[in-house]
């Protein structure tokens, strides 16, 4: 019984061994997949920082070009609207003018047509001065393309 128990005790010193080797080769197995598994969340977290890097200077790429365009663009309304102002200013003087050559044609107008109709109604020693001119024929012809010309600039001045 003496062998037997020890033999027993040998064999079950040798399976806690075993037991104690193989919980060491666990352990080391377990920390080797950890140490493996945090490096590869090392990587896959720098990866995905310069993935985030790259995109916000594509970003600020992206705004720079937008704040250049935007400044264009700006300088562009400004050119415009100056020129606009300049057109509108110098409209406005036409405008004035074409009012006051329109009653200076339309004073030298009545003028003409008083003057012929003095000329047919009474002669006068300056008969030849008036001569060529008819009343009805001087005052139409002198009025009517002014007017037409007035009114189609008024038609472009309003489209």
């Amino acid at each position: 019984m003496a062998s037997s128990s020890g033999t027993s005790s040998g064999s079950s010193s040798a399976q806690l061994q075993n037991s104690a080797s193989s919980e060491e080769d666990l352990r080391a197995l377990m920390k080797q997949r950890k140490q493996k598994r945090m490096l590869s969340n090392r990587e896959s977290a720098r990866r995905s920082r310069q993935r985030k890097q790259k995109h916000l200077d594509e970003l600020m790429a992206s705004v720079n070009h937008l704040q250049k365009e935007k400044a264009q663009i700006l300088s562009a309304i400004a050119f415009t609207s100056q020129h606009h102002a300049l057109l509108e200013a110098d409209n406005s003087v036409l405008r004035t003018q074409a009012v006051e050559l329109r009653s200076r044609l339309q004073s030298l107008d009545h003028i003409l047509c008083f003057l012929n109709g003095i000329g047919t109604t009474a002669p006068s020693s300056d008969e030849s001065y008036y001569a060529g001119f008819e009343a009805s024929e001087s005052c139409m012809r002198h009025h009517h393309p002014l007017v037409a010309s007035a009114a189609a600039d008024m038609l472009f001045h309003y489209s």
